[in-house]
């Protein structure tokens, strides 16, 4: 299941992401598989990464898997993360603290589109377009 559109897409990154993950590891290996993008763009790209993986972390029992497509025209990074749970992210809020929840608030800011799809063994997949600058 891709969200992208009808572009032709290029696979980057697919990947179980184990409750163990290290962040700061998956930002860096994606950063050299993407190395060619521009700074800013690729600084995005981390960023909904890691929002994206955190919530999955944060807010479920199981692990998750991350996908990252690229497409070329429009220039795109598109990022897919499944998890086991149903429940939607909350854009804003979070049961966590007043302290956390805008990590979705900071997805739509670097995106062009974002939203959650159902999947039909269960959970969800949650999408997010990054845009080239």
């Amino acid at each position: 299941m891709t969200f992208a559109g009808d572009q032709a897409q290029r696979l980057v990154v697919d990947l179980h992401v184990p409750r163990d993950v290290v962040l700061t590891g998956l930002r860096h290996d994606l950063g050299a598989l993407l190395a060619d993008l521009g700074e800013d763009h690729l600084y995005d790209v981390q960023l909904v990464v890691t929002e994206l993986v955190s919530n999955v972390l944060d807010h479920t029992t199981g692990s998750g898997r991350l996908r990252v497509f690229r497409t070329g025209e429009p220039c795109a990074v598109t990022v897919e993360v499944d998890d086991e749970s149903a429940t939607q992210p909350v854009y804003g809020q979070s049961r966590l603290g007043e302290n956390r929840g805008r990590g979705m608030v900071m997805v739509e800011s670097a995106t062009s589109k974002w939203g959650t799809s159902l999947r039909p063994g269960g959970g969800k997949t949650v999408f997010a377009v990054v845009p080239c600058p």
